[in-house]
This record gives structure tokens, sequence and C-alpha cells, in this order.
């Protein structure tokens, strides 16, 4: 850190804006602890034009406007939200974990000192290769979140491996037409897969895709193919896998899974001590349900971490009884918001 990069200091940082970071945020400042959240901004959930799935939120609420309503909440209860991109991260000094050493992160902005961590940093979707149709508009990558808006409609599924097979064949749940788009590269799925897939009433395309038709209300129409020809589809799913956003609990040593999702065990722990991982970038279901339960899991767990009270027999042996002066434990200026913010008129 140089003497001119500006440094914050937290008991809590959350490092990703998304669902599941903001919830931890939330929940570790509502419980009482000096929290920030630290985005980049942009992120999945702020791509989509519609959020499904959710109860209590309409589905014409986009992604943008969800996460700036959750960003105003927190910023109500008194937790920091810094707009910047976390470069690295280190711990203070060279000692081993179990020192109480604070984790140091650094940002293309400022420097942030905390207790504890929470990554949330999430995944990028691998995207096909152009020509595609427009991504929420004919072009989507969660099934579970998309599929209800295909029922009886036309659908193509778009990739050469394992997933997009298996998911051509789920897609007949809610539809008779379904196609499975190879793009022209040799198919990746095995022998038993195949075998599956060919007593599936599904068409296997294999020529890659030369242009893409959207109707005057911008969704897909048509995709063209090489020989020519022409197939309309209302809608599909590309399949290529993910790229997981591991970097920085990499260079803090936590473990890491096969397929680059981020190891955690009960309530988002990573193997790291003070470090927790939560939402996109962990192994499960990429569901904003999910991951605002996952936030609130680690956001409670990390309060039970910090909370001053009850103090341990160990420590009232050393410090005495709790004093009157020494409570409540919650930090001066999170009391005074909270009072404000439960202060009817």
């Amino acid at each position: 850190m140089s003497e001119t990069t500006e440094s914050h200091e937290y008991e809590v940082v959350v490092v990703g804006g998304g669902p599941a970071g903001m919830t931890a945020a939330l929940y570790s400042t509502r419980l009482g602890h000096r929290t920030a959240v630290v985005s980049r901004g942009g992120g999945r959930a702020a791509m989509m034009r519609q959020t499904h799935n959710l109860l209590g939120v309409r589905e014409e609420t986009s992604g943008g406007e969800f996460l700036e309503i959750g960003r105003e909440q927190l910023e109500e209860y008194g937790c920091d939200i810094h707009r910047d991109m976390v470069t690295s991260c280190s711990r203070d000094g060279g000692g081993d974990e179990e020192d109480g050493e604070r984790i140091r992160l650094s940002g293309n902005n400022a420097d942030y000192g905390a207790e504890i961590v929470v990554l949330a940093t999430g995944f990028n979707d691998v995207r096909p290769e152009p020509p595609l149709p427009r991504t929420g508009r004919g072009l989507h990558y969660c099934l579970h979140c998309d599929a209800h808006m295909f029922v009886d409609e036309s659908v193509y599924v778009m990739g050469h491996g394992e997933s997009a097979a298996h998911v051509a064949m789920i897609m007949l749940n809610f539809t008779d037409e379904v196609d499975l788009l190879t793009r022209g590269v040799d198919p990746e799925w095995s022998d038993e897969t195949a075998d599956v897939l060919d007593r599936h009433p599904i068409d296997v395309v294999h020529e890659d895709v030369t242009g893409v038709q959207n109707g005057e209300d911008g969704w897909l129409k048509a995709l063209e193919f090489e020989s020519g020809s022409v197939r309309e589809y209302r809608g599909g799913f590309a399949m290529y896998g993910a790229e997981y956003n591991n970097g920085l609990a990499s260079e803090l040593g936590c473990a890491i899974n096969d397929d680059g999702t981020i190891d955690v065990g009960d309530h988002g722990k990573t193997s790291v001590d003070d470090v927790y991982a939560v939402g996109d970038c962990t192994p499960g279901h990429n569901q904003i349900p999910v991951a605002l339960g996952e936030g609130a899991r680690a956001g409670i767990d990390v309060h039970f971490r910090l909370r001053d009270f009850p103090r341990d027999p160990e420590a009232l042996d050393e410090l005495g009884p709790v004093r009157s002066e020494e409570v409540p434990g919650v930090p001066d200026e999170l009391l005074e918001q909270a009072v404000d913010f439960h202060t009817y008129d």
C-alpha cells in the first residue's frame, strides 16, 4: 500500500455485490458489525431483464432494479458500499492464521482491512462464438430460471458436451420442439449419453450458425445455418460451462474444487480461517433464492464469530464480570443508525 492509497478498516468485508454477498452484508450489518461491500459492478444478476423464482419480487423487476434496492437497504442500515475491484489480498505480517491477523484487500481505488472476509465473486458464463441471439431475449444460461418461458415453444440448446445433451433432454419436459446445436464441433458426450439421446425426439444439428433473425420486439425469431436453412426458435440455452472467479480465494490459500468452485463447508466456511465464500463461486444451484440463503447463513455465522457477548468463561476469568459501560456491543455509529432507523414519527 502506498502512502497515498486510501485505507478502510472493517470487521467484515464482502467482496462481490450480488444477491449472496449483499445478503451476507445485510445480516452482518444488522447484527452489529462494521461491514463493507466492495463490488466492481456488473455480474450475472445485473444482466437479468426479469427476475424469476423469487417470492415477493415481481417478474418485471430487472436485475439492476433488484440490486439497487439491495444497495439502498444496506446503506440505510449503515453498511458501506465501495465501487472498486479487489485485485489482490493477503494477511498482515507473515505469521500463521491463528495469530488473529487481519486480512488485507487491495483494490484499484483503495485498500481494505477486515477480520473476516466473505467472497461472493461469482462466475462468468462461457459464451459461444457469434453470431448469437441477444442475451435475455433468445440466449439464456439458466435452465431453472427460464425454462418456464419456453413451454410449448420451439427451443434450441447450444453446445457439444455432456451438459448440453442432458439439458436438451430435460427441455422435453417443457416442449416437444427441441434442437441440439453443436455448431460444427464434434460432440464430446459419452457413448452412453449418445445412446440415450438417440432415443429422445431431439434433432441434433451439426452445422454452424451463420445468422440471427430477430422479431420486432427484439426477441429471437430464427437462426440461419451454413446450408442456407432457417430454423425458427423462441429461444434457447448455451451450455459451454463457467469460468469461476476464484483468484482471491486461491491467493488466500482456500481449497478449490476440480471444477473451479471454492470448496466450502457449513455456512460457507472455506478451508481458511476467517474466510467465507457464498453464491455462484461455490458448488450448487445458481439461483437467487439459493444465494440469499447462503448469504444469510454466512452472515449469521460471522456474527457468532465476532459478537462480544456472551463472553466465554476463560475471558470472564481473565477480564472479570462484564461491566455496564461495556454494553451494548454494537459500535456507536451502528447503534445511532439503528435507533434512527427504528424511530418513527
